[in-house]
């Protein structure tokens, strides 16, 4: 296809004027006419230029064309770490849950424990007790019986033996009361 006087020196003039000369498949199909070299320049210039610009816009649509396929497999690889971070909040809330069971286990079976052995210790206490209030009264009314039978004067003996019955029934009553505040308050502190 040959370009007309017109079109040839409009496009001479817009090249050199504003630098831009056309691009595309058409200058393949433009002839210039014999002998014009400046035309014929012109044109092998904007062939260059075009291939140029090809190659820069190919090169541009591969960088793209990378980018996107690094940006897919970023994406799916943040698909995969957002799943696993949800599995792995999951057993964490499973983990949280079975501890909390263990600790509730584990504190049920301290309380136990500690119940059992305070009921140990308060049989304990009440036993020694009932044997010392016991023996002290059976040691008091035996010397109290020898010193009658033995006719001696039993004034001191008979008044101690009523004070010591007195006193051990008072230690005994006391005793018990402890031993019944501290269980009661120690129901009351597990209550809470």
């Amino acid at each position: 296809m040959k370009a007309n006087k017109v079109v040839r020196d409009f496009l001479l003039e817009i090249q050199k004027t504003k630098r831009v000369a056309i691009e595309g498949n058409i200058l393949k199909v433009i002839q210039p006419e014999e002998g014009d070299t400046e035309f014929s320049t012109y044109l092998l210039t904007a062939l260059e230029k075009d291939k140029e610009a090809r190659k820069k816009r190919l090169e541009v649509t591969k960088q793209v064309q990378e980018r996107n396929r690094e940006l897919l497999a970023s994406e799916e690889e943040n698909i995969r770490i957002n799943e696993d971070l949800k599995i792995a909040l999951q057993e964490a809330e499973d983990s949280k849950t079975e501890a909390e069971k263990a600790k509730d286990a584990a504190l049920n079976d301290l309380d136990v424990m500690q119940k059992k052995t305070q009921t140990e210790l308060i049989g304990t206490i009440v036993k020694v007790a009932l044997v010392v209030i016991m023996s002290v009264g059976i040691i008091t009314t035996i010397m109290y019986g020898i010193a009658m039978f033995t006719g001696k004067d039993t004034q001191i003996i008979g008044s101690t033996w009523s004070n010591m019955f007195g006193i051990l029934l008072t230690n005994a009553f006391s005793i018990v009361g402890t031993i019944m505040g501290v269980k009661y308050a120690s129901e009351n502190k597990n209550n809470e």
